[in-house]
């Protein structure tokens, strides 16, 4: 017989509504703390938000984020934040990178005297390194990026709860896009709480967590709208115990693996990814947990209209579409 790793026994009966006081319970309350910390302490805004000035440096040497750090680690700027810029245009001796500073106390702006510093430093470092280009970001276009960036989480619920509602029902849609803002109030909450740096690479995490969050909440809303037709003459709530225990095993694997490649990235990626790596973590263990705990409690309060034609019966026509 072939070995097979579980995470979890092949046939399980758990009560997964037998402490839903304090699962459910606990997630409003989470919910609801996590938005009094972001309104008291605020979000720690990387330059991404602050505004600052933008650097371009470009040599014949390949760009060490690292050494350029501590070249510029004696300057006191504050943030900064160092890429490589990559292009498939750039000649192969060509390394650019784009350094970031934060504004520093009571100006917008970098003065041009620590410009001079901050390449004096990296002239020290690499001699034959150049400037091309110095700009300025006021506080006006960082203003419109947290705009963009709120548009873009808005926009992507909304197509999820789109999404939702055509391949299920409205009460699915309702239950999997509040589960979602359960899960990403909750993970910014913890970013306020610590005081985790909020920059555009978090938004990205965030919308990540939107995906993965959805994808483990279709599956169990895929079962279990097969066995509601399957059990027409069982209770709701037994028939969401029943669909969650069936993909609890492919639930743990995929959530457990994911970990794993996330725990490495989070200790050997470095500091520039560490907040993404922290942000999409959190947010995949807070995602496994809303799709068993959550979504399903929501359509429970809700209720489903058992006798009403389902979407996907032969001939309707949702019937070809694939979850």
């Amino acid at each position: 017989m072939a070995w097979r790793l579980r995470l979890a026994p092949e046939h399980t009966t758990f009560d997964f509504f037998k402490y839903q006081k304090l699962t459910f319970g606990g997630s409003i309350v989470m919910t609801v703390a996590a938005l009094l910390v972001w309104a008291v302490m605020g979000l720690n805004y990387g330059i991404d938000f602050k505004g600052g000035t933008t650097i371009r440096t470009e040599s014949t040497q390949p760009v060490d984020i690292g050494a350029y750090r501590a070249a510029l680690g004696t300057l006191d700027l504050g943030d900064v934040s160092i890429i490589e810029v990559t292009d498939p245009t750039f000649r192969d001796d060509q390394h650019v990178a784009m350094i970031r500073i934060a504004p520093q106390e009571g100006s917008e702006a970098v003065t041009p005297e620590v410009i001079l510093a901050l390449e004096g430093a990296l002239n020290a470092l690499d001699p034959a390194m150049v400037f091309p280009s110095v700009e300025s970001v006021g506080p006006k276009v960082s203003g419109e990026l947290i705009l963009k960036a709120i548009l873009a989480m808005v926009g992507a619920t909304a197509g999820i709860l789109v999404y939702i509602w055509l391949r299920f029902e409205w009460q699915f849609a309702l239950g999997a896009v509040l589960a979602l803002i359960h899960d990403i109030f909750i993970t910014i909450g913890v970013f306020a709480l610590f005081q985790i740096k909020f920059d555009l690479t978090i938004i990205a995490a965030l919308l990540t967590i939107l995906g993965y969050s959805i994808n483990d909440t279709v599956v169990v809303f895929d079962r279990l709208r097969e066995n509601l037709i399957k059990y027409k003459t069982t209770a709701l709530r037994e028939v969401m115990n029943i669909s969650v225990n069936q993909t609890l095993g492919r639930t743990l694997m995929t959530s457990s693996t994911t970990l794993v490649a996330l725990t490495a990235m989070l200790i050997f990626g470095g500091d520039v990814i560490r907040g993404f790596t922290f942000a999409i973590a959190f947010g995949v263990i807070l995602g496994t947990y809303s799709s068993v705990f959550v979504a399903k409690n929501i359509v429970l309060m809700i209720g489903l209209d058992r006798d009403k034609p389902k979407k996907d019966a032969p001939g309707s026509e949702f019937a070809n579409i694939d979850a």
